[in-house]
């Protein structure tokens, strides 16, 4: 596993595990199990319901808690200077922690500059390692830039072949705010596994399609977060420090590129809406 500094000097995992969509009575032991198997990030959020479960995890694993890196988020309903702080209380007691890695704002919607005021002061008191966003496009994000006493240490976006951001990552590295990859695989959507140049490149280091695509974003400095409850599966998506893309490699994987997310567009007045929905409807694969 190979660490890479955020611009405030935290060194945080290159690769982690996320649990969304992982039912509360069974995150528990994924999430032991994803530790046992080497990752030290891990990835929850408030609206994903389980932090108790990644809590309880934590505390069983076995491995000592400065060696865990331990992020989660507040969600639409939590925006707001002082419901972000209650927030960030409530979740560092699901948690049973005193303190968190990264704490992120989960989407650019509602008063997230309110929000913003008290994740820097959470911050500043030493509550918190580090602090970000997700999703945040690069009109809001600059913005929020602009006007932030701190600037976000990541941006967690959407990120994989077939919607690869060049522009804004490069936006990014000159604002010095670390990407990270949520759902690195789409999920699997729109054909990303039967892509044949992924699979002949795969074929060509022996590995597997997941893993050149892992391999693909920590290669240009993008943290992943990848998901599976299945224990060979998780061993499989750590092993990507053993090889290399060449750049004929990086080159045909930058001819996947659709140029549009395949899960979420928080331009669409349709996917606002959706998010919005999910706050009286609370089903986890809504989101």
């Amino acid at each position: 596993m190979e660490n890479i500094t955020l611009s405030n000097g935290v060194k945080m995992p290159m690769e982690g595990f996320g649990v969304f969509q992982i039912p509360e009575d069974t995150c528990e032991q994924v999430v032991r199990d994803a530790i046992a198997a080497g990752y030290r990030l891990i990835d929850t959020a408030s609206s994903y319901q389980n932090e108790k479960a990644v809590g309880r995890a934590i505390h069983s694993c076995g491995v000592p808690r400065e060696e865990l890196f331990i992020t989660t988020k507040a969600y639409i309903q939590q925006m707001g200077y002082e419901k972000t702080k209650e927030a960030f209380v409530q979740s560092l007691d699901d948690l049973g922690l005193t303190y968190l890695d990264l704490y992120l704002i989960h989407m650019p919607f509602g008063d997230y500059y309110g929000s913003w005021r008290a994740l820097e002061e959470l911050y500043a008191d030493g509550k918190v390692r580090a602090i970000g966003v997700c999703n945040f496009m690069p009109d809001r994000l600059l913005d929020l830039c602009y006007n932030a006493k701190i600037k976000p240490q990541i941006n967690q976006i959407e990120r994989h072949p077939h919607y690869q951001r060049t522009e804004e990552l490069l936006l990014m590295k000159e604002l010095e705010i670390q990407p990270e990859a949520w759902a690195p695989f789409a999920e699997g959507l729109k054909g990303m596994f039967a892509e044949l140049i992924l699979q002949e490149i795969a074929e060509k280091h022996s590995k597997t399609p997941a893993q050149v695509i892992l391999r693909w974003n920590v290669q240009q400095g993008v943290i992943v977060i990848p998901k599976s409850v299945h224990k060979d599966r998780m061993e499989e998506n750590l092993a990507i420090w053993d090889f290399s893309l060449d750049s004929a490699d990086m080159a045909k994987i930058a001819s996947l590129d659709k140029g549009c997310p395949s899960m979420l567009d928080t331009r669409k007045i349709s996917e606002v809406r959706r998010v919005y929905d999910y706050l009286n409807n609370p089903v986890l694969t809504s989101l």
